[in-house]
């Protein structure tokens, strides 16, 4: 069995003065780090006092998951002679606050790729891989909620 080790630093940067004296008292800021890779900037929700300008987890965990099906999915139509010649990705997901069962977390996720594949590539095929793609995703793995995936692919014109 391979593993694989991944770390970053979060850096919290939103006290301004007087540390967490009260829920209204700082800011949610953040910062990611990882040697040799540009920071990313970081805060809550704007529902939960977050800076709006800012990615919260919950964008970094839908872009994580949409990242990693397209990276699988470029991946499976590569060695299957599907030529990806675009991919766009407009993924959304559902979060609860609480459900009475459990705390806040997300109820699903869909992905909704746009694909543009070269005249010779198999269409059939190409939107069969999407379902490959989403069986090999390291982070789809990792969930427990659902994530469909709604691929609209064409032709290159």
């Amino acid at each position: 069995m391979k593993e694989h080790h991944y770390a970053v630093t979060i850096n919290w940067t939103g006290n301004t003065g007087e540390g967490t004296a009260s829920y209204t008292a700082y800011q949610r800021d953040f910062t990611v780090q990882s040697p040799g890779k540009a920071p990313v900037l970081g805060s809550a929700d704007p529902a939960f006092r977050g800076n709006a300008e800012r990615w919260n987890p919950e964008d970094m965990l839908l872009a994580s998951i949409g990242a990693c099906h397209k990276l699988w999915y470029l991946h499976l139509c590569a060695v299957n002679q599907v030529s990806v010649l675009d991919y766009v990705d407009h993924p959304v997901g559902r979060m609860v606050e609480g459900d009475g069962q459990r705390k806040g977390h997300f109820k699903e996720v869909e992905l909704r790729p746009q694909v543009l594949i070269s005249r010779e590539s198999d269409i059939d095929l190409a939107l069969r891989l999407h379902d490959d793609a989403h069986h090999e995703c390291f982070i789809a793995n990792s969930v427990n909620f659902p994530i469909s995936c709604k691929a609209l692919i064409n032709y290159q014109v």
